[in-house]
C-alpha cells in the first residue's frame, strides 16, 4: 500500500511494525475515531468484537482524531482491539483523511491490499451485516 510506504505503525503495547509488512495481502480498515466522540466510543466495542472474529482476514488501523497522545492512549486502553494505530501527530493522519474524504467520525474506510477503496461505509456494514465472515466476503467480492 504505497500511501503507507515507510510508515511505522504502533500498538498500545508500544510495539512497532512497518505498515507495508503488516498490511501486506490483507483488507485494511482505516478507523477514524476519537476518545472525545460519543458515537465513536459506542462503535469501538462493536468493531473490537467484529475484529476478534476476522482478524486473520482484516487489519484495522486506528487513525486518531484525538486532541492529545494521552487521550489516544486512554481510548485504546479502554476499548480498542489489538490493532495498530498511526502515531499521534503524524502527517499520515491528515493524508489519509484527505485521501478518503473523511468529514465526520466515526468512519471506517475499507481498502483492498493494493489500496483500492472497497467502501466508505464500513461502519454500517459492521453494525448491520449478517455476520463478520459474510461481511469480509462482501468486501472481498
Amino acid at each position: 500500500m504505497t500511501l503507507l510506504s515507510g510508515v511505522q505503525l504502533e500498538k498500545f503495547d508500544k510495539s512497532k511494525a512497518d505498515a507495508s509488512e503488516v498490511l501486506a495481502g490483507k483488507l485494511v480498515g482505516f478507523y477514524f475515531s476519537a476518545h472525545w466522540c460519543p458515537p465513536c466510543r459506542a462503535f469501538t466495542p462493536i468493531l473490537k468484537d467484529f475484529y476478534g472474529e476476522v482478524e486473520d482476514d482484516l487489519e484495522i488501523v486506528f487513525v486518531s482524531f484525538d486532541r492529545s497522545e494521552s487521550d489516544l492512549k486512554s481510548y485504546m486502553k479502554e476499548c480498542h482491539g489489538d490493532w495498530y494505530h498511526i502515531p499521534f501527530g503524524s502527517d499520515t493522519i491528515k493524508e489519509l483523511s484527505t485521501k478518503y474524504g473523511v468529514s465526520g467520525i466515526p468512519a471506517l474506510i475499507i481498502v483492498k491490499p493494493d489500496g483500492t477503496e472497497v467502501t466508505k461505509d464500513g461502519r454500517n456494514d459492521v453494525q448491520n451485516g449478517k455476520s463478520p465472515k459474510a461481511t469480509i466476503q462482501k468486501w472481498n467480492a
